[in-house]
């Protein structure tokens, strides 16, 4: 696994104290900067939470100004729409990109909640497309059971070596636009499957209409579910 020390923006607790910790995991091509946004409308229901939105260690293959997690290069959306019923295959070939970067986020996660003097379940991660696929690939083979992931547009990779690999089952809950045009929507309901064909906790949520990003419905589903098991 490649380890990079990860920075990016922050957003401290609205109260003054962090008693828990909540990490946006940006999707491809993007920076933390497109997902710390959210933080002030979660602040709203997470006063005691502290935000960070790390930036991803690689510079994007595809765009100049933006980042990434691992290399998409593979990555076909419109064969996976075309072919649902080999997008478990298809998107096995993403899955050691995930694998090798996680290192990274693991180390981060370590080093606030060091900062913070708190533990585990005191911290969730929030992803969006790349970023839900490698918070689902570190989650549960992460040593500490989170508090949870919030997965919007994104899909569960390494479907085939979970069940051998998970170490802790924290709640789940998957948030996707029924017209996603990057991450079929059955990327999600797949990954809802698997989760739960292996005990884990784990709740789906369609937006109907929505294409690949987050609307203000998908948004208060994820405060009310950050609310919950970060109280």
């Amino acid at each position: 696994m490649s380890q990079t020390a990860l920075e990016g923006p922050e957003f401290p607790a609205a109260s003054g104290t962090a008693k828990s910790i909540v990490i946006f995991l940006h999707g491809y091509g993007a920076d933390g900067a497109d997902l710390i946004g959210l933080a002030p409308e979660l602040a709203k229901v997470l006063p005691d939470t502290a935000f960070y939105a790390p930036n991803a260690p690689h510079p994007c293959e595809m765009s100049p100004f933006g980042r990434q997690w691992f290399s998409l290069a593979s990555y076909d959306p419109e064969f996976l729409r075309r072919n649902a019923e080999t997008m478990p295959s298809a998107l096995k070939a993403l899955t050691q990109g995930a694998r090798e970067n996680t290192a990274s986020i693991a180390a981060f996660i370590g080093e606030l909640l060091s900062r913070h003097n708190l533990t585990a379940d005191k911290l969730a991660l929030v992803g969006f497309s790349q970023g839900t696929m490698m918070a689902l690939q570190l989650a549960p083979r992460f040593d500490q059971k989170i508090a949870g992931v919030v997965g919007f547009s994104g899909a569960l990779l390494g479907t085939d070596t979970l069940a051998t690999e998970i170490k802790s089952r924290p709640p789940v809950t998957l948030i996707h636009g029924s017209d996603d045009p990057v991450v079929p929507v059955q990327a999600s309901q797949l990954a809802q499957a698997a989760l739960a064909e292996n005990g884990f906790d784990v709740s789906y949520h369609e937006r109907p209409g929505l294409p690949h990003g987050i609307d203000g419905e998908g948004l208060t589903i994820a405060a009310h579910f950050l609310r919950e098991k970060l109280a």
